[in-house]
């Protein structure tokens, strides 16, 4: 893929690094990514995606911009207030750049439409608020053998984590957290505060990881850490790296 000149030039911050250089910037172009759940992981997360040159988005999700999003979805504006945030977050990326090809979703992920959503996709970011979705997210992933970063976060800490179930010896997001099932939203911020750095730190930082992913065999930015969950402490600060192990009995990925 041959990248035309003012897209050389959108991008030439990217393209002097050794470790992403002309052609990871082309493979960042060709890239498809399925951001699920746009608001506080996901909004700074497509900031970061769309400013890379992610070339397709699918951006999934079924809920409405609040006023209490603002404070840490920094895509949206009082002007968005009631609207769809996939819409919502569809027109930010045309304006931002207009050379993105974006695709959006506004039914509620599930089990029963999981597959056909990711499909084609070079890599899921889940930024989601509830595990039904994330576990759909997850077992579809391992089927259609699409690497997946989840990411979470509440107060003052974050996780990232990276999860190749579909690969022998890797672990998914159910090796993870089990069969664990909640229907209702698992995103306490209405009740426990959530500081909007933090969601922005999180964001952002599951953006750099899909960077990281996406450029896999292009790049010099190392290997793409499955099984490897980050934790990032707002208060400390500091950020420290867990090792998720594959479950030999997991229901989602023990087949591979």
């Amino acid at each position: 893929m041959i990248l035309p000149p003012e897209r050389l030039d959108r991008f030439a911050r990217h393209i002097v690094l050794p470790e992403i250089g002309g052609a990871g910037q082309a493979r960042l172009s060709a890239s498809h990514v399925v951001l699920v759940g746009v608001g506080g992981i996901g909004s700074p997360a497509l900031q970061y995606l769309a400013g890379a040159g992610v070339g397709k988005l699918t951006l999934v999700d079924d809920d409405h911009v609040e006023l209490s999003n603002l404070q840490r979805q920094t895509i949206f504006a009082e002007g968005s207030v009631d609207h769809p945030k996939a819409a919502r977050a569809e027109v930010w990326v045309r304006e931002f750049d207009s050379g993105l090809n974006t695709h959006r979703v506004r039914n509620r992920l599930t089990a029963d439409n999981a597959a056909e959503i990711i499909d084609g996709a070079d890599l899921v970011l889940d930024g989601c608020d509830n595990f039904a979705t994330r576990l759909a997210v997850s077992d579809a992933c391992v089927a259609l053998g699409v690497p997946l970063l989840s990411a979470a976060v509440g107060r003052f800490q974050g996780q990232v984590g990276a999860f190749a179930g579909h690969l022998a010896g890797h672990a998914c997001y159910r090796c993870f957290v089990g069969d664990a099932f909640d229907a209702e939203d698992c995103d306490t911020c209405a009740e426990d505060g959530m500081l909007g750095a933090m969601a922005g730190w999180t964001g952002a930082f599951a953006a750099l990881q899909a960077v990281r992913v996406l450029l896999t065999g292009t790049g010099r930015m190392g290997a793409p850490l499955w099984s490897m969950l980050h934790v990032l402490d707002g208060l400390a600060p500091s950020l420290r790296t867990l090792r998720i192990a594959k479950d030999p009995a997991c229901s989602g990925c023990s087949g591979a």
